[in-house]
């Protein structure tokens, strides 16, 4: 328990960088859009790749993207069935509301816990590359056909997560870690230093976001952000952890790391997909607010009680 607070301890400083920087006026929010993308295109498929292309991908990915996998479709299920039967929404805000439910913030926050409160980065990998080879390009086909009344090609659909330089830095890991090839020196030095502005330029981004970035409630919608924060932060990590218990048989770290992937609150590109579509924005807006905010308690908890 020491070890999740001080890894806490070093997330949280450097957020309250980026928030005081942003509350002093040093920074705007141009900073956290420039930031953003230079961590997105530069440091975290640096990251990803140096992470995955030395781990054990078998071993790391198989039990954790069970447990993840049947996490986020019991809760994007619920989600999706209150959206359409209960709220009336239509298929592109329901597919949002279960994104909202399940799709974890793997990269933003994700690998800086993975890292300083697990202790390896690889916990995140499996969820990761489900949601971006699998939730993303589903999700995807289902609003692109609710914005043009026209069906996406097949194409399309295949080729979206490799337009993405996530996928792109992860899967490159994964071969290289599944074929055994040893990567030369002069290609994993700059890989490795470029890697390393991912974490602290995706929380001081975090941080400026916090001050900066729109505030809740304006969705007007307090009920539904409830439920589907409750979804995300409750439900999602309960049955990630009764599955990994009971079905799977995990324990101690491995159980943990599961867990409390599974508790990591709703991405933020979540809320950039619902801007592209113009779709349930405020909601969504609100969600990742709110479970961003309560997460920290949520993963505490857990912590506390599995570690």
């Amino acid at each position: 328990m020491t070890g999740v607070l001080e890894g806490f301890g070093v997330i949280t400083v450097v957020i309250a960088v980026g928030f005081v920087l942003a509350h002093l006026g040093v920074v705007t929010l141009d900073y956290q859009w420039m930031l953003s993308r230079l961590v997105f295109f530069v440091g975290s498929p640096a990251l990803l790749f140096s992470v995955l292309s030395e781990v054990d991908v078998a071993g790391a990915l198989s039990q954790a993207l069970v447990a993840n996998a049947v996490s986020v479709a019991v809760v994007a299920a619920v989600a999706l069935g209150l959206a359409r039967w209960r709220w009336r929404h239509r298929w592109a805000d329901a597919t949002l509301a279960a994104l909202c439910a399940g799709y974890v913030n793997a990269g933003n926050l994700g690998l800086p816990i993975a890292i300083y409160v697990l202790g390896d980065a690889s916990a995140v990998a499996g969820a990761l590359l489900l949601q971006l080879l699998v939730i993303a390009p589903l999700a995807f086909v289902v609003l692109d056909q609710s914005a043009s009344g026209e069906r996406t090609t097949v194409l399309a659909v295949l080729s979206r997560p490799f337009r993405n330089p996530l996928t792109v830095g992860a899967v490159v890991g994964v071969v290289v870690a599944v074929s055994g090839v040893s990567v030369p020196r002069w290609v994993a030095d700059p890989i490795d230093l470029l890697a390393g502005i991912a974490i602290p330029g995706m929380l001081i981004a975090f941080g400026i976001s916090l001050r900066l970035g729109p505030k809740p409630g304006a969705s007007g919608a307090g009920g539904q952000v409830a439920v589907l924060s409750a979804l995300k932060l409750v439900l999602q990590p309960l049955v990630a952890y009764l599955v990994g218990r009971f079905a799977l048989g995990l324990d101690g770290s491995a159980l943990l790391a599961v867990v409390v992937v599974a508790g990591l609150p709703t991405a933020q590109n979540v809320f950039v997909t619902a801007v592209r579509y113009d779709r349930a924005v405020p909601v969504v807006r609100d969600v990742v607010f709110a479970t961003t905010v309560l997460s920290f308690v949520t993963i505490l908890a857990i912590a506390a009680l599995l570690a």
